[in-house]
């Protein structure tokens, strides 16, 4: 996205919270919580988790050599390893990553950085939900003309539909707790994902790092990408509600219905009189652009075997620009709540 678009449809704080250097630091994290953990149960020796941790500590990346890894290896983790393990005091090095995937790194570190993105998701949920209580009760016995299929029907209240609002963007909060508990959890299943290359320590493992990371206890799920295309369904379903409310704040406003204005409206070069709805316009737009994505997530549930280079890639298109634009579809519904002048 450039600049000039993310101004209008992005979201800098989700951004970085999935940016290349927060993805590094979760995937260090889990590298440490690994080392930790397999120190517990005896896999590896304490004295090679302290200089683990230690080379975690101090360790700069060096990322040109991370993108060519990348580039060359479908994924980053090998690269890293490298880089970080030429940084830990010998004989240590070879305990560093011991019996894990980069799948187990890359999945697990996603999960931790979903964690802080939930926590953005949540504020702003409850705070657009405290914006339209308080409308409710501003508002609410205002009497308000219903449209149907378009068209003038009947007389209703701005309760009833500030209520149609509110009441789905409550249940997408109740989802997201649930996600916690399902989705946020460890991947650990070693090279084929039957975690056997933990020689029978990888039940205590999981348990040691996903006390040490904050994430649930799973048995390994690295084809079973059903948990993440429901997330992308619900970001969906988020993004789709607010721009409900874009498109009936949109509708409300034109200057032939002229039930609601909005305060601080874009500008036209050609017409000094108008004041464009553009948030409310974004929110549609961002709507149907996550449906859209959910649909291509879909796809990515597909796997080949016990793992799929090309169902992950596409993964990794997808996700990030839902998880950015659920986040934008957030800020622009607390923007336009902000805006609106009713009566």
């Amino acid at each position: 996205m450039t600049t000039l678009l993310s101004a209008l449809c992005g979201d800098d704080e989700i951004e970085a919270l999935l940016g290349d250097e927060r993805q590094l630091a979760a995937m260090l994290a889990f590298e440490r919580a690994l080392a930790e953990a397999s120190a517990d149960c005896g896999f590896i020796g304490a004295d090679a988790a302290a200089a683990i941790g230690a080379a975690i500590e101090d360790f700069e990346p060096e990322w040109a050599g991370l993108q060519a890894g990348m580039a060359r290896d479908g994924v980053v983790v090998p690269a890293l390893v490298k880089q970080l393990r030429g940084t830990i005091a010998e004989p240590h090095g070879a305990a560093l990553h011991r019996g894990a995937t980069s799948q187990d790194a890359i999945d697990t570190a996603l999960m931790v950085q979903l964690a802080d993105v939930f926590s953005v998701y949540e504020k702003r949920l409850s705070g657009l939900l405290d914006q339209l209580e308080a409308l409710a009760k501003a508002h609410g016995e205002t009497a308000l003309m219903a449209h149907t299929r378009m068209q003038v029907a009947l007389p209703t209240t701005w309760g009833a539909k500030i209520a149609s609002w509110s009441e789905p963007l409550g249940r997408h909060l109740r989802a997201l707790a649930a996600l916690r508990r399902s989705l946020l959890v460890v991947q650990l299943g070693g090279p084929v994902g039957d975690g056997g290359s933990f020689e029978g320590h990888a039940e205590a493992i999981r348990a040691g790092m996903a006390q040490r990371l904050g994430l649930g206890i799973a048995t390994p799920w690295q084809t079973q990408r059903d948990p993440i295309v429901a997330l992308g369904s619900v970001l969906a379903q988020i993004s789709g509600s607010l721009g409900k409310i874009g498109a009936d704040i949109a509708l409300l406003a034109q200057n032939e219905v002229a039930a609601v204005k909005l305060a601080g409206g874009g500008g036209s070069s050609a017409m000094a009189h108008k004041s464009n709805p553009v948030n409310a316009e974004v929110l549609v737009a961002l709507a149907r652009y996550n449906a859209g994505l959910s649909g291509i997530l879909g796809q990515a549930q597909v796997h080949e075997y016990e793992r799929s280079g090309s169902a992950w890639t596409l993964e990794w298109l997808t996700m990030p620009p839902m998880l950015i634009s659920c986040g934008a579809s957030l800020r622009l519904g607390q923007a336009v709540l902000g805006q609106l002048r009713i009566g």
